[in-house]
């Protein structure tokens, strides 16, 4: 299939022999339904064994896979009566953020998030959803248009990280996302985050200040992308892979640390096997959770959101002369 990935080779070759088998069945009206039935039982053996039991580099690439469901793909899909707004006021409007005004079941919501492109061309207008200044000052102008009339904010992350260009840097970026980071921590509204692919550095944390912030199950979150680490760690991006598997970026890893507060199953295979199941999923959750956090008031919110983030990481006293 087009949208198997390199680890999935052998479930593809398998599934190839059991559809020629079934055409050659019916070709010559031949019975082999007892050899059909066991090579489903081992294509279902060899499935689950190899979605289990997936690395962190092969999450890596189903999350970074092309055919994997966008912000806009969820956007249509969740949502109803969407109205995409345009622009910073300040610059110009960058295509790698997209955001407006819709409703999640009946509530009148914000949503915001990063966009990839579909094909080359929308790749390439979309800066491969790595954001400019201005898409973050966008996603704050809609943020603050939120908080203003008190609708609950939900954010979409899948970005390798913020646009690493000398206009973007010029533009002000570093200013830009810690200015989000700033605001976002004192809304009075509600405020979801999901990372649907990438979660890289600080372009995925200028839209992740969030109450509640989810992971897909093939999603990755890290503060550097595999490539940058391994250019500084190994001297070598090519070693990609070996430093997804050291950086601990899976929605397994993160959970366990306390950086999400939980997991959104995706179909086997990857969200891209089936958009439309994954939205379902996705939905229940984010109503789920809205729900609850639409229960609290605009003080508990801001302080929820303050020791979610304050009590992250782990600090240690050293004594003085103490080097153990």
């Amino acid at each position: 299939m087009a949208n198997d990935m390199p680890f999935e080779q052998p479930l593809a070759e398998l599934r190839g022999k059991i559809d020629e088998l079934k055409k050659f069945s019916e070709e010559k009206q031949i019975d082999f339904s007892e050899e059909i039935r066991r090579l489903e039982q081992r294509y279902q053996e060899l499935e689950a064994e190899l979605y289990v039991g997936m690395t962190a580099a092969q999450r890596m690439q189903i999350a970074r896979h092309p055919a994997r469901p966008t912000t806009l793909d969820y956007i249509h899909s969740m949502f109803t009566d969407f109205v995409e707004l345009h622009g910073d006021r300040l610059y110009g409007d960058d295509l790698a953020i997209v955001g407006g005004i819709a409703k999640l079941d009946g509530i009148p919501v914000t949503v915001v998030g990063h966009q990839k492109g579909k094909d080359t061309k929308d790749n390439i207008a979309r800066h491969f959803g790595s954001p400019h200044p201005e898409g973050f000052r966008k996603a704050l102008r809609l943020m603050r248009q939120a908080d203003k009339f008190r609708r609950p904010i939900i954010t979409f992350i899948d970005t390798k990280g913020a646009y690493p260009g000398n206009a973007a840097e010029e533009r002000g970026q570093g200013e830009a996302i810690a200015r989000n980071l700033l605001e976002m921590a004192s809304f009075r509204v509600p405020i979801v985050c999901i990372v649907i692919g990438e979660g890289g550095s600080g372009g995925a944390l200028a839209l992740g200040v969030g109450n509640r912030v989810l992971m897909l199950e093939n999603a990755i979150y890290s503060a550097i992308s595999p490539e940058g680490a391994a250019s500084i760690i190994y001297k070598d991006a090519s070693k990609a892979l070996h430093a997804a598997e050291a950086m601990k970026i899976t929605a397994a890893d993160i959970e366990r640390f306390g950086v999400i507060d939980g997991i959104v199953p995706e179909p086997k295979g990857g969200a891209h096997r089936d958009p439309a199941a994954q939205a379902d999923i996705l939905k229940e959750h984010v109503v789920r959770h809205l729900t609850e956090l639409l229960g609290f008031g605009e003080e508990e919110l801001r302080e929820d959101r303050y020791n979610k983030f304050r009590k992250l990481g782990r600090f240690t006293h050293i004594q003085e002369g103490n080097h153990a």
